[in-house]
């Protein structure tokens, strides 16, 4: 059931969309399901989102909001980014709570991995 004003489904843009969906695919596992060759969407076991392909990149200005995922081993997300093609741009820090660290996927989104551990 959907619950009313609740964030449903994050859309991203993606000047890659081929290589995006590998990195996500390599890192994570997710999964993608095509709606042409212009959009691709996926499903996290958390929110649904998509990635929509642009001309060029879009550089998001400080202050944009930041999708972070959680990580049961955040050690391990680090690897599985690197290997996967991402570009660790903070390292690991901490804060009240936990510690985590962000990256840049193939078409320049900029995102975060955190864990309470």
């Amino acid at each position: 059931m959907t619950a009313h004003h609740k964030i449903n489904y994050i859309e991203m843009a993606a000047v890659d969309l081929s290589a995006t969906k590998t990195f996500f695919t390599k890192a994570f596992a997710w999964q993608f399901t095509d709606y042409g060759p212009q959009y691709s969407s996926f499903n996290t076991q958390g929110i649904d989102g998509g990635f929509y392909a642009v001309d060029e990149k879009i550089i998001f200005p400080p202050g944009m909001p930041l999708i972070v995922l959680y990580s049961d081993n955040l050690e391990r997300s680090i690897e599985q980014v690197k290997d996967a093609g991402g570009l660790i741009v903070k390292d690991v820090f901490e804060f009240p709570g936990g510690k985590r660290f962000h990256f840049i996927e193939p078409s320049g989104n900029e995102l975060a991995i955190w864990s309470d551990q």
